[in-house]
């Protein structure tokens, strides 16, 4: 059974009491909750690069541990997705989700070892898994029609803006105690406990009719046009490492240990300027031509990281980044669940979601081994060659659209 590329169709258009500075509640809330979890999980990850190495972690053991980790939230979302869209709820898997991630971040400051830390980004990316399809599929079933691209635009920029909040406390974290990580892991917990408590007391659970919730699974449900939008992905996917690695790269042209929270601050930044703007425009022009655009400034930057030796160019290249990831990671989510049936939106975007997970486990590897055992402009370089053709993939699959539209 395949699926239309039409949007599915939305509600009745929502009183003013259902939204909140243009968007839906849930939209924003949503948002508010990745807001809260993203400066927590930020706090730990602009710190952790430099701390795996401090306690004797190499840049190959700091790859694998973040491939390990997200290939488990890969393998999880599929399922979550799925089991969301069976039984007509999202709610109870974010609140799961979230959760985790609350009781895990403090326990960062009692590790001595590398798997140690493996051991924790295991379970507490097993509660993203949890958590990532049926929130996003709240955000999509959400939205107004016409403006997919604009929701989810909204959700990355306050998650993005979590994403600043979070380096700005561990940057000034470490400036009151210099190389005291364990400080930060313990009051990251903070607001990863204050983001489910706001998902508890103000996320309402939209619950869909029996008659239309997918009770079987089947890998036939989905168009083809959903599987060619995956395959490109996986091609992109497969030259984009972990960020950590960028980070390392940073200190190493120069960036002291102190300023690296700051230095990924820029890139964060740029993505939230960005976002809901990118987002509308992707709703107005078409999605392919927003991620071409969004592929080949990958490419430019990952290709300028392999050449900086300048810390001024480094800065520059980290706000380039955030215009990336503008013009990606919302637009793809959109895109996909424009292709996709309603009641499948779930188990579509958990597959989605797990396709990035699994893909970052051996794009970690090449680039951490690369750079371990080549030299540190070669991942840079891998991943630029791959975004590059990723983006010729998606022009090419734009046009196959505009001539079956013509066509049809």
């Amino acid at each position: 059974m395949g699926t239309s590329t039409d949007p599915a169709p939305r509600a009745t258009p929502e009183s003013p009491a259902d939204t909140l500075f243009g968007f839906n509640r849930n939209i924003f809330y949503a948002g508010l909750v990745s807001f809260l979890t993203d400066t927590s999980t930020k706090m730990v990850y602009a710190v952790m690069p430099l701390f795996l190495m401090s306690i004797g972690a190499s840049k190959t053991t700091l790859s694998l541990i973040e491939g390990i980790a997200e290939s488990t939230a890969a393998l999880v979302k599929t399922a979550s997705g799925f089991w969301s869209d069976k039984i007509g709820r999202n709610k109870p898997f974010m609140v799961i989700g979230y959760a985790i991630t609350a009781v895990v971040t403090p326990v960062y400051a009692l590790v001595v070892s590398p798997a140690h830390v493996l051991g924790l980004r295991f379970i507490e990316r097993f509660g993203k898994g949890v958590r990532t399809a049926p929130r996003d599929s709240l955000v999509a079933g959400s939205a107004a029609k016409g403006d997919m691209g604009r929701s989810f635009g909204l959700h990355k920029a306050m998650d993005n803006s979590g994403a600043i909040l979070g380096p700005l406390l561990a940057f000034g974290l470490l400036l009151a105690f210099p190389e005291d990580y364990r400080t930060v892991f313990l009051l990251a917990a903070i607001p990863a406990v204050l983001g489910v408590v706001t998902l508890l007391w103000l996320i309402r659970e939209a619950k869909k009719p029996a008659a239309s919730l997918y009770k079987r699974f089947s890998f036939k449900d989905f168009s083809a046009k959903y599987y060619l939008l995956l395959a490109i992905v996986f091609v992109f996917t497969l030259g984009n490492s972990t960020d950590a690695l960028l980070l390392v790269k940073a200190n190493e042209v120069g960036v002291k240990v102190a300023y690296i929270p700051l230095v990924y601050l820029v890139f964060n930044a740029v993505s939230v300027v960005a976002s809901v703007p990118v987002g509308k425009l992707s709703d107005r022009v078409g999605r392919e031509k927003v991620l071409v655009f969004g592929y080949l400034v990958y490419a430019l930057v990952y290709y300028g990281f392999g050449r900086a030796t300048d810390v001024g160019v480094v800065v520059g290249l980290f706000a380039a980044y955030g215009l990336y990831t503008a013009a990606t990671d919302g637009i793809q989510k959109a895109f996909v669940v424009e292709l996709l049936d309603k009641n499948k939106q779930g188990t579509g975007l958990g597959i989605y979601n797990a396709l990035l997970g699994l893909t970052l486990l051996p794009a970690s590897l090449i680039a951490g081994l690369l750079y371990d055992r080549v030299n540190s402009r070669v991942p840079f370089y891998f991943g630029a060659g791959m975004a590059t053709l990723a983006a010729l993939l998606m022009v090419a699959f734009g046009l196959a659209n505009r001539r079956s539209r013509l066509t049809a």
